[in-house]
């Protein structure tokens, strides 16, 4: 009896670690691209996304302050996405509020997510970090970063 309640309890136990392991996997870093968003093309150093909808109070000063700081840095990119005309993707990125920022790198990847009216100085960092990132990425060799201790 006792073998067959830890057998059991092992069971549920690996049922809930591959439950755990199968959301940790919807949660990999997105890779997205200009077609996905409907738009021309994404930034040369990154895309600012807005996912937002009609509406929603916040979206209109969220569009303000990515539009300001997208006009701001040489190749960045802002992009509005109405989250109720991309319900495939809103499903895909787990979107469960508007607004929704994501900051791309310049190859399409998710590399910062906030939801809620974001502040333009969170905005500014966000992005300086999504664009020295791929650099400290290619310089990395092993567990050493060239030129950095």
């Amino acid at each position: 009896m006792a073998d067959g309640t830890t057998e059991r309890a092992a069971t549920e136990r690996a049922g809930t670690e591959r439950a755990a392991a199968e959301r940790a996997v919807g949660q990999r870093v997105e890779r997205l691209t200009a077609a996905d968003l409907d738009a021309q093309a994404l930034g040369e150093r990154a895309t600012l996304v807005q996912f937002s909808s009609a509406f929603c109070r916040p979206c209109a000063a969220t569009r303000r302050v990515l539009a300001d700081v997208a006009g701001m840095v040489a190749g960045v990119a802002y992009v509005d996405v109405d989250a109720e005309s991309h319900l495939g993707l809103v499903r895909r990125l787990e979107v469960t509020r508007t607004p929704t920022v994501l900051v791309l790198d310049a190859d399409g990847r998710v590399v910062r997510r906030a939801a809620g009216l974001p502040r333009k100085a969170d905005v500014i960092a966000a992005l300086g970090a999504a664009i020295t990132e791929e650099p400290r990425r290619a310089e990395r060799v092993g567990n050493v970063t060239a030129g950095r201790p």
